[in-house]
């Protein structure tokens, strides 16, 4: 992807205004639980201000209404997190769209959540004009919004100088172009949910390229339906079947494949203390949820990504958060981490497995974006990457 980056511009003395993605959660007293975020903004701010620039941050937080600030709106905990992680003091600017504040050189600002100016989410040009004024260079470092066209992901990027991706953005748009664009085969995808509907635009897209297609949690009990399996009462769409059908069809012609469980993981309620049976996936029972994949279903698709070439991971295929459903994400996790392909993970409760199973250091690239993720793996446009592409070319 052809856009400016961050890390080949010179930034000495210049006004730099970084969109991040700070959207971290919260407990009821606003302390931040989860910083991973704020940790990944680091890099291009650190760099900013390492070389001398006047550094404004600004980020979303939550869902607030625009014009209609409430105390859990407001970015200070962030603000206070930012300053231990950088060691400096990161002072918190309200209303700052009209530029009445000042940030020096070697200095560093958050301004206050960009989602309570009004005109924010309809990517109003008149509030993106102003915001441009504010600096001599854009940076785009959100890959967590990419996927929204508003003033602070996209607008701005219209009317600054110069815009360009910062550090996160790039690193997201090369490994996601790696693993989609020109993969090493086996290209394999993980894509694991409770619903087809929310993800079947993503698996039609998925069947033209990939050599394997790995469904899971409720995608594969609706993939199991199609191939006549009992599914008891497990969560399915019975009304995607014939979707499910024309997928697989599509990756048969290709000579591809779409592994249908053999055994599957079952009980009679979902619940911490409910009993987990293994079942052969014909001996579903008509009052039996599954939960899970089965213990030969699992080592089987760990023998398909011990040989993958590339690995796209997006949901895990069990209810793992309960242990004696996890057995398949688990085994799934451990594949990953021990196979010598690029791999690369998305989503946020395909990062809770990752994080329960402490394999972050063994995949090859995590993604902070959810729904941009999602976008990206569909083959669809990211309005706030296409803005920075159309100005590269200037």
């Amino acid at each position: 992807m052809d856009v400016l980056k961050l890390a080949n511009l010179d930034v000495k003395g210049k006004r730099i205004f970084i969109r991040a993605d700070l959207n971290v959660p919260q407990d009821e007293t606003g302390r931040i639980t989860e910083d991973t975020r704020i940790r990944a903004s680091l890099p291009s701010i650190r760099y900013c201000l390492e070389q001398g620039a006047a550094v404004m941050v600004t980020s979303h937080l939550g869902r607030p209404t625009e014009g209609q600030p409430k105390p859990e709106d407001t970015m200070a905990p962030i603000a206070q997190r930012l300053a231990e992680l950088l060691g400096r003091k990161v002072p918190l600017v309200d209303n700052w769209v009209d530029g009445h504040f000042e940030v020096k050189p070697g200095e560093v600002v958050l301004l206050e959540n960009c989602r309570l100016n009004k005109g924010e989410k309809k990517n109003n040009d008149e509030l993106a004009e102003k915001m441009a004024k504010l600096c001599d260079i854009y940076v785009n470092d959100a890959f967590g919004t990419a996927h929204r066209a508003e003033a602070t992901t996209h607008g701005i990027a219209k009317f600054a100088p110069v815009a360009c991706a910062g550090f996160l953005l790039s690193a997201e748009l090369d490994a996601l172009s790696r693993a989609l664009e020109a993969p090493k085969r086996p290209l394999v995808a993980i894509v694991a949910g409770s619903k087809v509907s929310t993800k079947l635009t993503i698996l039609k897209s998925l069947a033209e390229k990939v050599d394997q297609l790995i469904v899971g949690g409720g995608i594969a009990n609706t993939f199991m339906a199609a191939c006549d399996l009992p599914i008891g009462q497990s969560l399915a769409e019975l009304d995607l079947v014939e979707e499910a059908r024309n997928i697989m069809d599509i990756m048969d012609q290709r000579g591809a494949s779409v592994p249908i469980p053999e055994d599957v993981v079952v009980a009679n309620e979902l619940s911490a203390h409910a009993r987990a049976n293994r079942v052969d996936a014909q001996e579903v029972q008509a009052d039996d949820m599954i939960l899970d994949i089965g213990p030969k279903t699992a080592a089987n698709l760990a023998g398909i990504l011990a040989h993958a070439g590339t690995i796209v991971w997006n949901g895990p295929v069990g209810v793992f958060e309960f242990d004696q459903f996890g057995g398949g994400t688990k085994m799934i996790a451990a594949a990953i981490a021990h196979s010598p392909a690029f791999s690369i993970a998305g989503g946020g409760d395909t990062l809770a497995a990752i994080a329960k199973y402490g394999i972050e250091k063994q995949i090859d690239y995590i993604s902070t974006g959810g729904g941009a993720f999602l976008e990206f793996l569909e083959g669809k446009q990211l309005p706030a990457v296409a803005v920075l592409e159309q100005r590269a070319k200037g």
